[in-house]
């Protein structure tokens, strides 16, 4: 199907998940994940009035910049890891970075984005289901309350909430635990109240989920196959 009906179709979903879980629609942001899709497919997808992009990797989206760069209003986001000694040319290309797992990390960002003159808003990337083969900051961790306690310190960075990747399911509700242990996790760290973190963000839920994402309370869904199609 073409690009336009995805997303009508995604929004719709998007619609009656929303009113199920007694939320308003327009609480829930749609991130085009157009990871591995040429630049023309977000042109399309812009078209059809998405305006949240979402990439996995810093140098793929380079290669795409300058075909994207004047889609006014466009903002786009890094969801993949990202390693320490790519954070210059994150900040440079990327309006957030989602994917935040280490202090370390985000004063690296936090300096690349001051001598860029600009300000990122992030996310902290937290690890769910305890997978080795996926990034992500343990809930348990004490990094994680490193981060936050370090906000102050880091003037040209909006930490604004958590994303998460949880295991794959085959069946969509066995995600659920998933996403309200995110959900909780936020709670309580807004609860601790620390000076320059706004935890308002949830990113879970992805093609295959995001409605049980939504009833759970997500703010953004990463949807990338839903509306670009199957990946090669």
């Amino acid at each position: 199907m073409p690009i336009v009906d995805n997303i009508q179709r995604v929004r719709q979903e998007i619609e009656g998940a929303a009113r199920r879980a007694g939320r308003l629609p327009d609480s829930v942001t749609l991130m085009a994940v157009s990871k591995t899709f040429p630049a023309e497919s977000i042109q399309e997808a812009y078209a059809a009035g998405a305006r949240v992009f979402g990439e996995n990797r810093v140098q793929e989206f380079a290669s795409k910049f300058l075909e994207v760069a004047d889609l006014a209003d466009a903002c786009f986001h890094l969801i993949g890891h990202l390693q320490s000694n790519k954070a210059a040319k994150a900040a440079e290309f990327f309006h957030a970075i989602d994917s935040i797992d280490s202090l370390k990390l985000a004063q690296r960002l936090n300096a690349a984005a001051m001598g860029l003159g600009k300000k990122l808003a992030v996310l902290v990337e937290v690890n769910v289901g305890g997978e080795a083969a996926k990034s992500g900051v343990a809930s348990d961790s004490p990094e994680l309350g490193t981060i936050l306690e370090g906000a102050p310190n880091l003037a040209n960075l909006e930490i604004r909430g958590l994303m998460t990747v949880p295991p794959f399911t085959a069946d969509p509700g066995d995600a659920r635990p998933y996403f309200r242990q995110l959900r909780d996790l936020r709670d309580r760290l807004a609860a601790q109240n620390h000076p320059g973190v706004h935890l308002t963000e949830l990113s879970m839920g992805m093609s295959h989920d995001f409605q049980i994402a939504i009833e759970e309370g997500s703010t953004c869904v990463r949807v990338g196959t839903a509306i670009f199609g199957s990946r090669q």
